[in-house]
């Protein structure tokens, strides 16, 4: 692959970052890219040929390296709480060339242990969190249902009360790590004959070996390495301490969680957009058409001087939509709104792109992009599910219609 093209953004006048990550990630991030060179790109071949990879030996390797707990406080084994050493681990996490890996990492660290992180108490963090975060265990989010993918409010799994227990009954389907999680923070609805159905929802988090669960993997197109599974809840009995928060305020919980899910995706596809055009461009230059190489056909000029263009515009926009959230996480005043939109823009402009980019990259191929032995097929196909998951690109523009009064 040819040398970093550099998206990130540099002060016209000194070259230096601007001050987004201090020298302290600068470091950390030399740690990450070794680690990922070192402990988990060598295996993505293997593994994506195999369509897996050792959840438990990946998991505590990545546990023990400290790189799941950048986010969360000391007290349960972290090392943080900070999201921007979390976001230079992401961008390195690109490099291991997998999107399905990289997705059940993510899923395990960026929602499920948030959620429990942001809304558990004392005991859930103790026995859920501190494990999650040394990778001993694994967990999942599960809001998607087979007939309610983005409408949060249309879910129909349930839970009723049945003495100091509850009963949950339903299905969710799409998750990520779904089909080997060892728990999973559950959205269901405790009220459903409530006037106003967001107030419905709660979440609870389930132990995975409880009688009642199944879990089932799914086939996908794309993201061959992520146990996306569905999950059937057929009386599943858990205590009323499984509830994380109060009753009737999952929806809520949701939704503040929703920033980073869409931060840390635009982080995610901004950079794999950029190493995507890396190799697109690194072979164009080997490879020869009518004497010479591709990349000096005008063409193929023009087209990378546009993506570049448009992945160095998208990565601005994450870090805009960064900055603010670490600004929220840290108590300043952020205007709700301005972070809502920036979250919402940054995934709308960064996953369509990745996508586009790693369609380019195949062109570039010719008959070898189309080939399995190249990697620019799993590229396209890891990519195209970005404008879908953690809320479609449609979703994402009614979100900011609605943020200008529209």
């Amino acid at each position: 692959m040819a040398a970093d093209l550099d998206l990130t953004p540099t002060t016209a006048a000194q070259g230096t970052r601007l001050p987004l990550y201090a020298e302290e990630h600068e470091a950390l991030r030399a740690s990450a890219r070794a680690f990922v060179a070192n402990e988990l790109a060598p295996h993505v071949e293997a593994w994506e040929a195999a369509e897996d990879f050792p959840r438990d030996e990946v998991f505590r390797t990545v546990g023990a390296g400290g790189w799941l707990g950048l986010k969360f406080d000391e007290r349960w084994g972290g090392s943080g709480p900070d999201y921007l050493a979390h976001a230079v681990w992401l961008e390195e996490l690109v490099r291991t060339g997998s999107a399905g890996l990289n997705a059940d990492l993510g899923a395990h660290a960026d929602l499920a242990l948030l959620y429990v992180d942001r809304n558990g108490d004392d005991q859930h963090k103790e026995r859920y969190l501190r494990p999650g975060i040394a990778g001993e265990t694994v967990g999942a989010l599960g809001i998607t249902e087979p007939g309610a993918g983005s409408d949060v409010a249309g879910i129909t799994t349930r839970a009723r009360r049945d003495g100091d227990d509850w009963v949950i009954t339903g299905e969710k389907t799409f998750i990520t790590n779904g089909a080997w999680c060892d728990w999973i923070v559950l959205a269901v609805k405790t009220d459903p004959e409530a006037a106003d159905q967001h107030r419905a929802i709660s979440l609870f988090v389930v132990d995975t070996d409880l009688p009642g669960v199944q879990q089932q993997r799914l086939k996908m197109l794309g993201w061959r390495l992520s146990h996306t599974g569905q999950l059937r809840f057929d009386d599943v009995r858990v205590p009323a301490s499984a509830m994380l928060g109060a009753e009737g305020s999952g929806f809520l919980q949701i939704m503040q969680n929703f920033a980073w899910e869409r931060v840390s995706m635009s982080i995610g596809a901004s950079t794999a957009a950029q190493r995507t055009l890396e190799a697109a461009i690194a072979y164009a230059k080997e490879r020869h058409a009518f004497g010479r190489p591709i990349a000096s056909f005008q063409v193929w000029r023009h087209r990378f001087a546009d993506l570049a263009t448009r992945i160095a515009t998208a990565r601005a926009l994450t870090y805009h939509a960064l900055r603010l959230h670490v600004a929220n996480e840290t108590g300043h005043d952020v205007d709700p709104i301005a972070l809502m939109r920036a979250t919402a823009m940054a995934k709308l402009s960064t996953q369509r792109l990745a996508f586009e980019v790693a369609d380019e990259c195949v062109q570039v191929h010719g008959g070898y992009g189309y080939m399995m032995e190249y990697p620019a097929q799993r590229w396209w196909r890891d990519a195209r599910l970005g404008p879908i998951g953690g809320g479609t690109d449609e979703i994402m523009k009614e979100i900011l219609a609605k943020t200008y009064g529209l």
